[in-house]
């Protein structure tokens, strides 16, 4: 279990995933946020009611995996997707098993926080999917995203078959041909190991908690801004 930790630096106080995760009887401790102001308005996005009811069908859901930073942010971006039904946070990339966050959190098993995503693929398709995961991270950064550094912050997007493989290679060579450095590691997918409880529906059920105000609201907001035809 990590403890809450806050570096002063001359100008603001640096917010991370990291520093904010601690597990206290299934709780979250809040820290004072700064460096970033979340209005009110943006804050109530992420607590909209679905726009419209989409029949979810189980004899066509499949499951991709993703990892992009913190999984809290992107559980709760693929949580706000269409066709999407359910979304595991988990680690994977590494080479131990049953990794924990305070394992993973080393950098020494090599798994990264990760996300399962359940959907049915006869509402949103994988290619889809990818879009998504592509549009909604700084794609150039190495080893983490925004103030999450560490090889368990890395982006790694998971292959399941040849067909996936070549939907998201088409997809970096698009965005190479933009003049653009994807970072984000090309892995055949093997294993994900689910999170702890806590970490699970983490942005639905503390809107307020600082990290989740500061990173995961504005990064879920831009995806509503990007993407509004998928949003749910």
């Amino acid at each position: 279990m990590k403890t809450i930790f806050s570096v002063l630096l001359p100008i603001a106080l640096f917010i991370s995933c990291n520093s904010s995760k601690v597990q206290s009887d299934n709780s979250v401790t809040e820290e004072t946020t700064a460096n970033k102001e979340v209005t009110e308005s943006e804050v109530a996005q992420t607590e909209e009611a679905p726009k419209e009811v989409i029949y979810i069908n189980p004899d066509k859901l499949t499951r991709a995996y993703f990892a992009s930073g913190c999984f809290w942010c992107v559980e709760a971006i693929y949580e706000h997707t269409k066709g999407v039904s359910e979304v595991i946070s988990g680690y994977s990339g590494g080479h131990t098993k049953n990794p924990t966050y305070e394992s993973s959190n080393t950098g020494q098993t090599g798994h990264a926080e990760a996300v399962e995503v359940v959907y049915d693929s006869s509402i949103i398709s994988f290619k889809e999917l990818v879009d998504i995961y592509y549009g909604t991270q700084n794609i150039e950064q190495v080893n983490g995203q925004g103030n999450d550094i560490g090889s368990q912050y890395r982006s790694i997007i998971f292959y399941s078959d040849a067909n996936e493989k070549a939907i998201i290679e088409a997809k970096i060579a698009e965005l190479k041909a933009k003049g653009l450095k994807p970072a984000a590691e090309l892995t055949k997918f093997k294993k994900f190991w689910i999170a702890e409880d806590y970490h699970q529906d983490y942005e639905r059920l503390h809107p307020n908690q600082s990290y989740i105000r500061a990173v995961s609201v504005p990064r879920l907001n831009r995806f509503k801004k990007n993407f509004p035809g998928f949003v749910k």
